[in-house]
């Protein structure tokens, strides 16, 4: 059994997978076109000084930003992260980053999500803004 399970992610995505998130051990929990969540451990996810990595953080934003656009714009569909502006707000040393990104708006050919990055315990970590091309099919 899974800890936790994925709840709503489209069968198409089965299969789907990114190196450099299973290299971090990102697990997906949901994906809809409007919100998309996931959670990665800090172990192995640290820069020099044992924190938890900026750069682990705007991975994962930028991860589940494409991958609700990729549910808006469906398996013909193309998308392309284009601006990402993250600020860190507190560190980590241990335990799970779960991150949720919501949509803000989704266009004709551009979506903005907002997304959200905390520990286990609820501190926000991470506050983070997308914007993703997409690529419909046909256009």
């Amino acid at each position: 059994m899974c800890d936790p399970c994925p709840v709503n992610v489209p069968e198409w995505f089965e299969g789907l997978a990114s190196a450099l998130d299973e290299k971090m051990g990102v697990e997906l929990l949901e994906v809809t076109p409007t919100r998309a969540e996931a959670r990665c451990p800090v172990a192995g996810n640290t820069q020099p000084f044992g924190l938890w990595h900026g750069g682990a953080s705007c991975v994962l934003a930028e991860s589940l930003a494409s991958l609700a656009a990729a549910a808006e714009v469906g398996p013909s569909g193309a998308v392309t992260g284009v601006d990402i502006n993250a600020t860190h707000l507190r560190s980590a040393r241990d335990g799970w980053i779960r991150g949720v990104a919501t949509a803000i708006r989704i266009g004709g050919t551009l979506a903005t999500y907002d997304v959200a990055l905390a520990q286990e315990g609820g501190e926000q970590i991470c506050a983070a803004r997308i914007t993703v091309f997409l690529r419909r099919n046909g256009s």
